[in-house]
């Protein structure tokens, strides 16, 4: 049986991809909170993740707004089953990093990170990680 959780990201993906019927959600609570972990088809792993990871990173916000909600810590993992061996996307992966860590974008256009506004977003995303939600 599927908690609430489960049901809100399998119906948000299965609006969004292309095979909905591929589309598996795997819950497991440890020590840092619950992890779902999303499975797609291949072919609509891009619409998931979004152009650089917005679709995924909207995912872990309605994620993180649920777990207020419920008084708990959600991390969403995207598995990448396109066959290559362990490799997945991780909401560590995905999300903005903080300064401490370097932000690895693979992408065509060049990235602003000296901008204000990127400062202040990292910010603003640093002091949301630390919550103890």
């Amino acid at each position: 049986m599927s908690t609430i959780d489960q049901q809100f990201i399998e119906y948000i993906v299965k609006s969004v991809v292309g095979n909905p019927d591929d589309v598996v959600v795997e819950r497991v609570i440890d020590e840092k909170g619950v992890l779902l972990t999303l499975t797609v088809n291949p072919d609509d792993l891009g619409r998931v993740i979004g152009k650089r990871g917005v679709t995924a990173q909207s995912l872990r916000t309605l994620l993180r707004a649920l777990g207020t909600k419920n008084d708990a810590r959600y991390n969403l993992k995207i598995v990448n089953n396109d066959g290559q061996t362990g490799a997945t996307l991780s909401s560590e992966d995905a999300h903005i990093s903080t300064a401490d860590a370097p932000v690895e974008t693979v992408t065509d256009e060049a990235v602003d990170n000296s901008s204000e506004y990127t400062k202040k977003t990292r910010q603003e995303l640093a002091d949301l990680d630390d919550l103890d939600i």
